[in-house]
């Protein structure tokens, strides 16, 4: 395995391993942008005009009872998701530039 693939395995392991084990310990109080929209009245606002479904609402996964559990399945499939989207429009960027 050459360095770049050692090096994006890497950071995927630690990426979701801090995902998963430090998420749950976030703070439950509102982020900056959200006490910025509940302070001026616009947070309802926001919460249905971005997703009709969406598939991890407050970063929670809501089928387990435990509340931790419920942050690190949704800090680390969340993680995953982003990770696959970078990869998958690298791979699409990457096709782009060869063609070229």
């Amino acid at each position: 395995m050459n360095r770049p693939k050692i090096f994006l395995w890497s950071a995927l392991f630690f990426s979701l391993a801090v995902a998963v084990f430090i998420s749950p310990f976030a703070s439950s109080r509102p982020d900056g942008l959200e006490k910025v929209a509940e302070t001026h009245g616009f947070s309802e606002k926001g919460e249905t005009a971005a997703w009709r479904f969406p598939v991890f609402p407050d970063y929670e996964w809501k089928s387990a009872r435990n509340p931790f559990v419920n942050a690190a399945v949704a800090g680390g499939s969340g993680t995953l998701l982003a990770g696959l989207a970078a990869w998958i429009l690298g791979k699409l960027l990457s096709k782009r530039n060869r063609a070229r």
